[in-house]
């Protein structure tokens, strides 16, 4: 089960040898010619592969009339890598070093300001703030989302009916919609489907159930994530959100009827809020003690 997790870092790996090379790297390399098919196969239109080209010929130190298929690059003296970092960490530009803070402060302040705390241990936050219930949060999370994803398909969709003249109304009510789809999100669906995952099957079976939910999981995001823009362009991307806001709905339903509240219970009485009986867990309990006698015969 522990190995499930590389099946998904193992076929990236694959599909990563069919990547192109990048094509600034190939410029540096000096093969114009594979940076230039590599642009025409990403590029919108022929005019902007010449376009970006260009740009990234001028920014090699390539003369832009050079326009072999092949051209020898200079070498840079102590090798490309010792040169990478003198340029970068020792003796940087003072460009260069404001680049580097750059990057280094916004990676830093992603996580120093308590992103993943408050995403992973918001049920813990608002237990402290003295809200304890787990099925509220879900259905107040599954409700506004739900409100959201109208918004946004609604936005979406009178956007897509001016494409010639802004709409603010409707642009500011995308961005509104999205900022709260994630708020929504981060309160209850977000964090609350692994905490709940882990708490409501028997220890048994816990690691094995939490195993197949994690993989449900992640099978319906790959669908939805390679299916966004076929959907789309088949009934519109705010058609898509309309969608995706019906699917919300459903799930606010399923929440409502199916979803007990588990607050304040032990972990071994949670399976009677499912209608698993005394008997029953005596039964699979006596079960596995005899198993484990077995096995110790042995």
């Amino acid at each position: 089960m522990l190995g499930i997790g590389a099946v998904p870092s193992a076929l990236l790996a694959l599909m990563v040898f069919g990547m192109p090379e990048s094509p600034r790297w190939l410029v540096m390399k000096g093969r114009l010619a594979d940076a230039r098919a590599v642009l025409a196969k990403t590029s919108d239109t022929p005019e902007e592969a010449v376009e970006r080209l260009d740009q990234i010929k001028a920014a090699a130190g390539i003369p832009r009339e050079l326009d072999g298929d092949v051209v020898v690059m200079p070498k840079t003296k102590g090798g490309q890598e010792k040169q990478v970092w003198k340029e970068l960490i020792f003796s940087p530009t003072p460009a260069m070093r404001r680049i580097l803070l750059a990057a280094l402060g916004i990676h830093f302040f992603q996580q120093a300001t308590g992103s993943d705390s408050v995403v992973l241990y918001s049920p813990r936050v608002f237990q402290s703030a003295g809200i304890t219930g787990r099925r509220p949060l879900l259905l107040t999370s599954t409700a506004g989302m739900l409100a959201c994803l109208i918004g946004l398909g609604t936005g979406l969709t009178v956007v897509g009916r001016h494409p010639d003249a802004k709409v603010p109304w409707a642009i500011g009510l995308c961005i509104v919609s999205i900022l709260a789809y994630v708020s929504f999100f981060s309160i209850g669906l977000g964090p609350l489907t692994s905490v709940y995952t882990s708490e409501v099957f028997p220890l048994r079976v816990r690691a094995l159930g939490f195993a197949l939910g994690a993989s449900c999981n992640r099978v319906t995001s790959a669908a939805v994530s390679m299916s966004f823009l076929s959907l789309s362009k088949a009934i519109t991307i705010g058609g898509s959100f309309f969608l995706y806001a019906g699917i919300a709905a459903i799930g606010w339903i399923f929440f409502f009827t199916f979803i007990p509240e588990t607050r304040g219970l032990p972990l071994e009485e949670i399976g009677k809020l499912f209608g698993m009986t005394d008997t029953a867990v005596e039964a699979q309990d006596t079960a596995t003690k005899d198993k484990a006698k077995v096995g110790e015969m042995n």
